[in-house]
């Protein structure tokens, strides 16, 4: 399988090409549920962590939610 070059959260990595936002999230640690992800500037629905897929170049952004007091 070929790989992409992306920049995750400021770093530049190398994925599968087939590799989803959720794939990246799981990856990465990251719990879905707690998390807001822009790719190229562009908010993604979390309804569409599981169908979109890393290209090429893309810049992700992940913002993880932290609960306090």
């Amino acid at each position: 399988m070929s790989t992409v070059t992306i920049e995750f959260n400021g770093n530049e990595e190398e994925v599968d090409e087939a590799m989803t936002i959720l794939d990246l999230l799981e990856r990465s640690g990251v719990e879905p549920r707690y998390c807001a992800v822009e790719v190229n500037l562009e908010i993604v629905p979390r309804s569409h962590y599981a169908s979109q897929c890393v290209k090429e170049g893309d810049r992700i952004e992940v913002v993880t939610l932290v609960g306090g007091g």
